[in-house]
């Protein structure tokens, strides 16, 4: 909380700090403690929720005018269980409006400044999580994901963010961007952390599989590389990331992976976003529309021009994608890409809701799971990550594959200047 106090000035990663609520659960887990007892797996563990994420009796804004006064009353599914596993939660973070965008610089509360370079964007829309937990404001943090809210941010900062496979962790009790893309997952400095984070947040069974007393052996596991123009990636993959890719590609093969190439298919559906995004705000748009900022205004208003029988023929193509895409991995265990194809940029220059770009939609649409990891930093000290994916539900190997990689590389042991 010192911490908060006397850095988020310059930062901006929270809208609302809890002390009094903090420091309560925290003397509350303490007591328990003392009586030799545990809460849960993290029992007066301090993490910080997104803004879009509910939590009964605290503020919750989606960093937008128009809910600047949004006390819901009951938490959502994933903050019921984070709790119930022991987590202190020190307020809520930062983030892009409505989780419209990948900055994280179009916000009511003002931009989300990347702990490593101030003057550049933390990435969106997840901004604040991975920011705060990269400036060690947080021990992790509760990100959204819808086309890469997490792990975008995570790449632009620095740590880890998974996006877990489509409905593993619930996203009950989350402002909706669209209900067929809309996933929950964890933030942390490192993969060990990140996955104790995941099994909190769910009984699926993909967060029990991996193992962090175990070595991550990865020896055998055929990885594909996949071709990173036809739609995977947004635009052309910069040298310095290009670079950075190519060293992660040989760590990997080094642990003893089989590398080979590979293509992932990815359609044209974000109209479906597109029409589930107006629906949910339409009234909104009626009664207040000045409460939004207007470039997130257009953003939504674009979703009117998505009929009901074209929305209808979108949802019909889902099924057979997601099939397509589950046969990349009959021969594949997993994939890697650049999670950015880019550099974090300049918050002067986000101007545009999705300014930066990035390599994550595709895996959004298919429901498949994903991780990105630290992967190094380009000459000027910015963060890149390395994305790694897989079939549904094969959340223990990917984070068997990123900690066998995190270890070799060493790259989550550096800490922003901040």
């Amino acid at each position: 909380l010192e911490r908060i106090d006397r850095l988020d000035k310059q930062l901006n990663f929270f809208i609302t700090v809890t002390p009094e609520l903090a420091l309560e659960q925290a003397k509350a887990a303490e007591a328990i403690a003392m009586k030799g007892a545990r809460l849960g797996p993290l029992h007066g563990i301090p993490i910080a929720i997104k803004d879009n994420v509910d939590t009964a009796g605290i503020l919750t804004t989606a960093a937008s005018g128009v809910f600047a006064s949004r006390v819901p009353t009951e938490d959502a599914e994933v903050i019921k269980r984070l709790k119930a596993a022991g987590a202190i939660i020190l307020g809520k973070l930062n983030m892009h409006e409505f989780a419209l965008g990948t900055t994280s610089a179009i916000s009511k509360y003002g931009p989300v400044h990347n702990p490593w370079s101030l003057d550049h964007v933390a990435g969106g829309s997840s901004g604040g999580s991975a920011a705060a937990v990269a400036a060690g404001l947080c021990f992790g943090a509760v990100g959204t994901d819808t086309g890469g809210s997490v792990r975008i941010p995570a790449s632009c900062c620095g740590i880890v963010g998974l996006k877990p496979s489509f409905g593993v962790v619930s996203a009950a009790g989350t402002i909706p961007i669209s209900k067929t893309f809309d996933h929950v997952g964890p933030m942390c400095k490192t993969v060990t952390d990140t996955a104790r984070l995941f099994m909190a947040m769910t009984d699926h069974a993909s967060a029990r599989e991996f193992d962090a007393g175990a070595a991550a052996d990865i020896a055998g596991l055929r990885i594909g590389i996949l071709k990173t123009f036809g739609g995977v990636c947004d635009s052309t993959v910069v040298p310095e990331v290009q670079s950075s890719f190519d060293e992660a590609v040989k760590i990997i093969r080094s642990l003893g992976a089989i590398i080979t190439e590979a293509e992932l298919p990815v359609p044209e559906l974000g109209g479906i976003i597109d029409y589930e995004s107006y629906a949910y705000h339409r009234e909104y748009l009626n009664t207040s529309p000045d409460l939004y900022d207007q470039r997130t205004r257009k953003t939504l208003l674009s979703g009117s021009n998505v009929t009901r029988s074209e929305y209808e023929k979108l949802i019909a193509q889902i099924e057979k994608h997601r099939k397509a895409a589950a046969s990349v991995f009959v021969n594949l265990d997993a994939v890697i890409v650049p999670t950015l194809p880019v550099l974090p940029i300049a918050i002067k220059d986000a101007v545009d809701p999705f300014a930066l770009d990035a390599c994550t939609f595709g895996f959004s649409i298919a429901g498949l799971p994903s991780i990105s990891v630290p992967s190094g930093f380009s000459s000027s000290g910015l963060p890149i990550g390395l994305l790694i994916s897989g079939p549904l539900y094969s959340e223990g190997r990917l984070l068997k594959i990123a900690s066998a990689y995190e270890k070799a590389a060493g790259w989550g042991k550096r800490r922003p200047p901040v």
